[in-house]
């Protein structure tokens, strides 16, 4: 039996509806406190620390999203935190709520098919992960600009809207995952236990992980052993299972393009620093050439699980 009309009638609704309720539900409203509190005191901390230690620098207002004191972690550290926390508290129960408050089969009786709803609630959800971090942005940019009195230069402004491009990129592959869990499990406490599990994992346990792994692989040569060296065969599998978590990728995009003078994200040999002007600035261009690997994976994850979810969804029984 064939569906009439667009599938994707009734995304508007479905977005209009979830973003209110993403915006004024209680969970939402803490973690935006806990952004604004966590980004205020880490940007206070490192106009401090750029005041005493950074002297005059072209690129002063990128600074304050990766310098740090010995006592704060940087702004992009706690960013790869808490964007997983956020993405994961708005999307694990997406779908798996619906069951369970038995509205499933009331939605969709409307003129909404499965492809609407299932967009609706993505969007919403990744809209709402935007708002949050344009207002962090615009928060951090101007205490910076207010107390370091420096405005900021047209390629600052550029490379700091390409890292909250990333960093939107970096929430949409956690919401994805949240999403599909929500979609799988239909319990809500499974599929938020699941999630932050596999978080925890990705982030803190794999890069420990990764190097034994890679050693398996590609065992050292003693003979960098002996000189305290790692080989670069065995680096390189390191650094390729690394790549695994989003965390990793995203925190390796958003260090090249926040810091100008990042040539390269893996092994650099002695021939290729040839010719190489020590302490020169890269142009936003060949930065972007460095992380464009690291931001094809990123949108790639969120297409790969935001597809798996809706064919899961599209085969899913759905009873009155």
């Amino acid at each position: 039996m064939r569906r009439e009309g667009s599938p994707w009638q009734g995304v508007g609704t479905v977005f209009v509806k979830e973003l209110s309720d993403h915006v004024s539900s209680i969970r939402m409203v803490v973690l935006e406190l806990l952004t604004f509190i966590v980004g205020c005191v880490v940007v206070y901390f490192s106009i401090a620390y750029i005041r005493d230690n950074v002297p005059e620098d072209p690129f002063v207002l990128l600074k304050l999203f990766t310098s740090s004191q010995s006592t704060v972690v940087s702004l992009l550290g706690i960013l790869s935190f808490l964007i997983p926390l956020m993405a994961i508290a708005l999307g694990f129960d997406a779908i798996n709520g619906e069951h369970n408050r038995r509205t499933m089969s009331r939605i969709l009786s409307q003129p909404i098919y499965r492809d609407a709803l299932l967009m609706g609630k993505f969007l919403a959800g990744l809209a709402t992960l935007g708002i949050c971090l344009v207002c962090l942005w615009l928060l951090v940019v101007g205490l910076g600009i207010y107390f370091l009195g420096i405005p900021p230069s047209p390629e600052e402004v550029a490379r700091s809207l390409t890292f909250l491009v990333i960093t939107l990129a970096y929430a949409g592959t956690w919401l994805a995952f949240a999403i599909f869990l929500s979609i799988v499990t239909r319990s809500a406490a499974t599929a938020v236990l699941v999630a932050l599990g596999v978080w925890l994992f990705l982030t803190l346990l794999w890069p420990l992980i990764a190097p034994g792994i890679a050693a398996t692989i590609a065992p050292p040569d003693p003979r960098y052993t002996l000189l305290g060296l790692q080989t670069p065969e065995t680096f390189e599998w390191a650094q390729m299972l690394r790549r695994v978590s989003p965390s990793y990728l995203f925190v390796e995009a958003a260090t090249t393009l926040l810091s100008p003078d990042t040539r390269a994200l893996g092994a650099v040999f002695v021939e290729q620093l040839q010719g190489a002007v020590p302490g020169a600035p890269l142009p936003l261009s060949e930065s972007l050439a460095i992380v464009w690997p690291q931001a094809v994976a990123l949108i790639g994850g969120v297409f790969v699980l935001f597809v798996g979810g809706y064919v899961v969804f599209q085969r899913q029984e759905v009873r009155a």
